[in-house]
């Protein structure tokens, strides 16, 4: 693969990423959770981090910025939509612009719902996707600013990628995700042997991240919302679309 990828712990449940195109050695980092970990990598690899990509303005993505632009003197690319919360952009970004790092090129998806400006960075020769808090490992990001509607939506353009697209999420929180998930989809064979798999990586420290678009689309109830089974487990048969999808949020936002 022509695109290097370094995934780190960060804070208490952040994923940190490193990315670089390893015939150019042009290096980003994919939101900055702590600027100080960040550097660290960068240097033990002997990566020359230049640049930050972020994918939307919560402090835990875009709150070591700053730090980074004192230390390194790092260019910011993030989304147009949020320059406001995030500060200091040089590239500011919107759904369908391509974005470069060496040879490298990333599509720039419109992922809003969690944040209204929220972006995913899809580099479709290197088959991967940073999606941010947008989608999860068997869950999505809590909707903060959107609607159900645009969080579908947003949802959607990232369920018609291909179906071995490796998607980088932003935290560890499968093992929750999972149980969420057997609580409304019970019966779905492909999710309960995810769940086991999510069990034994996590007694033994291993991360659950990166996953697939294809193991989503099975196992993921966000993802699921024109699947029979799941409307008839939330007596939701004919409601629209994005209907089923805030019910399935909304239950997760109790569980």
């Amino acid at each position: 693969m022509a695109l290097d990828v370094l995934q780190f712990n960060c804070l208490s449940d952040n994923y940190g990423y490193l990315i670089r195109c390893s015939q150019t050695g042009a290096c980003a980092t994919i939101d900055t959770p702590d600027a100080s970990v960040i550097e660290a990598e960068a240097k033990k690899m002997k990566w020359g981090l230049k640049e930050v990509w972020n994918t939307h303005h919560h402090w835990d993505h875009a709150g070591g910025n700053d730090a980074l632009r004192k230390s390194l003197n790092v260019s910011i690319t993030a989304p147009e939509a949020e320059a406001e919360a995030i500060g200091h952009i040089d590239r500011p970004l919107k759904h369908g612009d391509i974005v470069q790092l060496g040879y490298q090129r990333a599509t720039v998806i419109d992922v809003g719902g969690h944040t209204l400006g929220h972006i995913a960075y899809w580099f479709e020769d290197a088959n991967v996707a940073f999606v941010g808090d947008s989608l999860f490992a068997l869950g999505c990001g809590r909707m903060f600013e959107g609607t159900p509607e645009q969080f579908q939506a947003s949802l959607a353009r990232l369920r018609g990628l291909p179906d071995d697209t490796v998607i980088y999420c932003a935290h560890e929180y499968t093992a929750a995700n999972a149980a969420f998930a057997l609580s409304v989809d019970p019966d779905n064979e492909a999710l309960k042997a995810y769940a086991l798999d999510v069990h034994k990586k996590r007694e033994r420290g291993a991360p659950t991240v990166p996953t697939t678009i294809g193991k989503e689309r099975l196992t993921n109830p966000f993802l699921r919302w024109d699947d029979e089974g799941l409307r008839a487990q939330l007596d939701l048969k004919d409601a629209s679309d994005a209907d089923v999808f805030a019910e399935v949020r909304r239950r997760k936002d109790v569980f």
